[in-house]
């Protein structure tokens, strides 16, 4: 795999995971008002974008254990960060959902 082909790759999950991650914070926003009725469809929205960037990552993934030598640029780590950062936001997010329920 070429490095230009990581870049992009790493790209692909750094949009995914952000649109992810304004998914998750607009939910926070109408939970925090007391809209509860978009929640499984936003949460839905959110976990498909996780998977979509998920499935990019799994390429790399692939791509070495196949035997690829791996020339890692920034841009696949932001993605990493990227990823990573947005399934912990949408695991906080589901207890925060459930806590302002109870309230």
């Amino acid at each position: 795999m070429t490095k230009d082909e990581m870049n992009m790759i790493g790209f692909e999950i750094v949009a995914y995971s952000g649109d992810a991650r304004s998914t998750l914070l607009q939910l926070l926003k109408e939970v925090r008002q007391g809209i509860f009725n978009n929640v499984d469809q936003l949460m839905a929205d959110a976990d498909e974008n996780i998977n979509l960037a998920h499935k990019s990552q799994t390429q790399i993934l692939a791509a070495e254990a196949g035997g690829d030598n791996m020339d890692m640029g920034f841009i696949f780590v932001h993605g990493q960060d990227h990823l990573m950062t947005t399934i912990l936001l949408r695991d906080i997010i589901t207890d925060m959902v459930e806590l302002y329920r109870r309230k």
